[in-house]
Order: structure tokens, then sequence, then C-alpha cells
């Protein structure tokens, strides 16, 4: 019986750190997610002001040019 107490205790401690590990993941995947969509929408924003600011100074905005 202690025996069998003390791998059931071996493999509970092994799914804590399962868990933990698999938690801590997850929560860095999440903050990488998040600061890609930031990135995308600064990138997003940036480009908006430079056609704004093309559109001011009187230069034509294609695709084309801007490869």
């Amino acid at each position: 019986a202690e025996n069998l107490l003390c791998r059931l205790q071996e493999n509970f401690q092994a799914l804590t750190e399962k868990l933990t590990l698999r938690n801590i993941l997850f929560g860095r995947w999440v903050t990488f997610n998040f600061l890609l969509e930031e990135m995308g929408e600064r990138i997003n924003d940036l480009e908006k002001r430079v056609a704004d600011l093309m559109t001011e100074a009187g230069v034509e905005n294609s695709d084309e040019e801007l490869k």
C-alpha cells in the first residue's frame, strides 16, 4: 500500500508539473499573439499615415510604386 501511495504521489507531481508548464506556455502564447496583433495595428496605422502624407504632398499612391 505504501508503494502504491508513493507511485500515486509521483504521478500527481508529474501531472502538476505538466499542467504548470502548459499554463506558462499558454500564457506566453497569448502574450505573443497580443503583441503580434498590436504590431499589425501599428503597421496599418503607419501605412495610412504615409498614404495621407503622400496625398497631401500630391504624390500618386499605387501598389506598384511601393514595391
